[in-house]
């Protein structure tokens, strides 16, 4: 089996296997919050944490990893990432209450981290120019795909089994990810030594915990004077890190600020964080609508979302090569033209009495868009990155989209939640007309605080009245149903229009991108742009 070692297909679906692992779990989660609610007799604040303890130790430690794997190997830390996270799945599978699965989902996020910034990284340096387009285009697919899939995959995991499979599936893919990268992966690369930035990594560790926590708790605890603290404390941490970087240039450092200079790394860097406003201020307002406005079951909700990872399937892969041939700039543009109107289409024909068929087609889409968005990105974002800075380029990318994640969350989820209380009231009002006078003023006060409830699934927290007439009762949870169905509508349109304007500031960002008329002649080497003679390489 040695003959397969270092072969660059084989090297790519082990990368791509582990990569999708990793990536299926941002997403998978969100499907299973009901069931997990119910089985784990956890409160709403609790069941949030497994989410987002993960996506805040991927945040947190994605540069420290992707720097690792430029000094100690990138083979070293995705093998040993791969099997963090597959023992923290099982574990996760395995947890009892609320309080073991939200620790066993933060070493998740950790063994994600290890694992995330290697694989591009490890793509660039073993694919040259000619062939690395349409590698990067299965990377890209493998991206929106993960993405896609997870409420599919989820909803089918919960709705035959329950909601501890979606963590044991990760356990025979980790085992063969392993197995196949001891046999595949090519060894490290390294001859010297290097030194680590400790006081780098804790100061960089410090700054987006703070970030990431300030940002996910913010809603909780109303922005009171304690978050800001929290969100002031990671804005002085990030100087003192700025600063203390400044002054290891000349060595090692944890970012290399010379990665900036390129205006590619720099532009896209700000595309992702645009992207990761669309994926968020889609998949958060539609898993609700799906299963609390239309009743959808959780596999019946992943199936419609199959449209999104069908239209991913489609664009990705084009677009890989695409990119390499034509430049990222024009991809980037109508990709997230297409995300941003897909968006908008959704909004429009959203509807509390739907069938669900009505946003299938710009589900797709808006697939379509993300697909030619994933792989240009990781293409542009490292054409002109030397080699012995990959992992740290790498890591610095899928760093700040996974910031780009939690402050999408925490401004789509605050949009849409005070979009939801007011819709709701104005609703109540409205709709109490079709009920009894005895029965209107305690309808539209239990509708007041409906809104906090918005992440229960929609419950509105309005019971019938007790020791009335059954017909009355009826009449009152029908009412309670049309007001919280037309009220979520309304209060998804803005939410979704805020994502939307998101992109379409990315896609004027990405004016400020330099053409490529040529793939670069090496993993490394400067492509020509159109503000260089055509004759020079």
């Amino acid at each position: 089996m040695n003959r397969w070692r270092g072969n660059q297909w084989a090297t790519l679906a082990v990368l791509a296997l582990g990569f999708f692992m990793t990536m299926l779990d941002l997403t998978i989660v969100n499907i299973a919050i009901p069931d997990m609610v119910d089985r784990l007799g956890a409160s709403l604040d609790q069941i949030l944490w497994v989410v987002n303890a993960y996506a805040l130790a991927l945040a947190v430690l994605l540069i420290t990893a992707g720097r690792l794997g430029d000094l100690r190997g990138k083979r070293t830390l995705y093998l040993s990432g791969v099997a963090v996270f597959t023992l923290a799945s099982l574990a996760c599978g395995l947890s009892q209450g609320p309080g073991e699965l939200i620790a066993f989902r933060a070493v998740q996020g950790v063994g994600a981290a290890m694992l995330l910034p290697q694989t591009l990284s490890v793509i660039v340096e073993v694919f040259p120019a000619g062939r690395r387009g349409a590698a990067l285009g299965i990377w890209g697919a493998t991206a929106g795909l993960s993405g896609a899939a997870g409420p599919s995959l989820g909803g089918l995991l919960v709705s035959r089994l329950d909601w501890r499979w979606i963590f044991f599936v990760n356990v025979p893919v980790g085992v063969v990810v392993i197995v196949a990268g001891l046999l595949v992966l090519p060894g490290a690369r390294r001859t010297v030594r290097h030194r680590f930035d400790v006081p780098g990594v804790l100061l960089a560790s410090a700054s987006l915990f703070c970030l990431a926590f300030g940002l996910i708790e913010g809603e909780k605890y109303d922005w009171n004077a304690g978050i800001w603290a929290t969100i002031a404390a990671s804005a002085l941490l990030l100087a003192g890190f700025l600063v203390h970087q400044r002054g290891r240039q000349d060595g090692e450092p944890l970012v290399p600020f010379s990665l900036f200079r390129d205006r590619g790394f720099t532009v896209v860097n700000g595309v992702g964080i645009a992207v990761s406003f669309g994926v968020v201020g889609l998949s958060l307002p539609l898993t609700i609508y799906l299963q609390s406005v239309l009743g959808f079951s959780a596999q019946r909700a992943g199936l419609v979302m199959l449209a999104l990872a069908g239209g991913s399937v489609v664009s990705a892969g084009p677009a890989g090569v695409l990119s390499e041939r034509l430049g990222a700039k024009y991809l980037l543009m109508t990709g997230m033209t297409a995300f941003a109107g897909g968006l908008v289409w959704v909004a429009v024909v959203a509807d509390a009495g739907g069938s669900g068929v009505d946003v299938l087609a710009p589900l797709f889409l808006t697939g379509l868009g993300a697909g030619c968005t994933f792989t240009p990105m990781a293409s542009e974002v490292m054409r002109n990155v030397p080699a012995e800075l990959s992992g740290a380029a790498s890591g610095v990318n899928n760093a700040l989209r996974q910031v780009g994640s939690v402050l999408a969350g925490a401004v789509v989820g605050a949009v849409l939640q005070a979009r939801l209380a007011t819709a709701l009231r104005e609703q109540a009002h409205e709709r109490a007309a079709e009920l009894p006078p005895s029965a209107r003023g305690a309808f539209v006060r239990g509708f007041d605080q409906a809104g906090r409830h918005l992440e229960a699934g929609g419950q509105s927290g309005v019971k019938p009245p007790a020791g009335g007439p059954s017909d009355l009762a009826h009449r009152v949870e029908a009412v309670a149903g049309q007001v919280f169905g037309h009220g979520f509508v309304e209060a998804m349109r803005p939410t979704m229009l805020v994502a939307a304007g998101v992109l379409l500031a990315g896609v004027l960002a990405c004016l400020a991108l330099r053409r490529v008329h040529e793939p670069s002649a090496n993993p490394h080497g400067l492509p020509l742009t159109e503000d260089e003679p055509q004759g020079i390489r």
